[in-house]
């Protein structure tokens, strides 16, 4: 009996150190960009500052920053405010299946069919309604990805694309930013209010 109520009381001891043990670990904040990230988001913002800057048919108020770095089950399409240099909206964004690599690097192409994601600036152009619904034409601005138009890169939802981070598998695409329902339908009114151009940039 004293062995069983010894052997109790040690359990009891260890759940309240368990319990005190998460009660005092830090909170992990929803949505927090790493400190590595968010340099490159700030870096990369400051480049498109300046690009917009001085260009007449340019929203240079917001632009859309995505961060290929980032894991795809994790936030990084970033609307980014230039005037107030902050976030104001971000989610889960996918790259294309071409660019997939299963040591989680990735790999880009500017060519045709290769189901890749092509870095650099694009230019998010008018909307229209295709295969996923509503999407929009996007016109690249450099040379890794002047094709896309002629690939039929565009910003597009897809239903079955998870809207918050987490661990189950997200969908890929064949080379565009392929992003939520609900994600999208954040993005619509911002597109559809612009009476400018919006500048896209994908890095890595």
């Amino acid at each position: 009996m004293n062995t069983l109520l010894k052997f109790s009381a040690v359990l009891i001891i260890v759940a309240v150190a368990f319990v005190s043990l998460r009660l005092t670990e830090k909170p992990v904040k929803k949505h927090e960009i790493e400190d590595v990230a968010k340099q490159r988001l700030q870096n990369n913002a400051a480049k498109a500052l300046k690009f917009v800057t001085g260009k007449k048919d340019y929203n240079d108020s917001l632009v859309f920053l995505i961060d290929m770095k980032i894991p795809i089950r994790k936030n990084r399409f970033f609307v980014y405010n230039l005037k107030q240099q902050k976030v104001v909206d971000l989610g889960l964004v996918a790259h294309g299946d071409g660019s997939h690599k299963d040591n989680g690097d990735l790999v880009f192409s500017n060519v045709n069919n290769s189901h890749c994601t092509s870095l650099g600036k694009y230019s998010v152009g008018v909307s229209y309604v295709g295969k996923y619904g509503k999407s929009y034409k996007l016109h690249g601005l450099d040379e890794t990805n002047s094709n896309a138009f002629d690939r039929n890169i565009v910003l597009h939802a897809y239903e079955d694309m998870p809207s918050e981070e987490n661990t189950d598998p997200v969908y890929l695409s064949f080379g565009c930013p392929m992003v939520s329902t609900k994600f999208f339908k954040r993005l619509e009114p911002i597109i559809d209010s612009s009476d400018k151009k919006i500048l896209l940039w994908i890095y890595y």
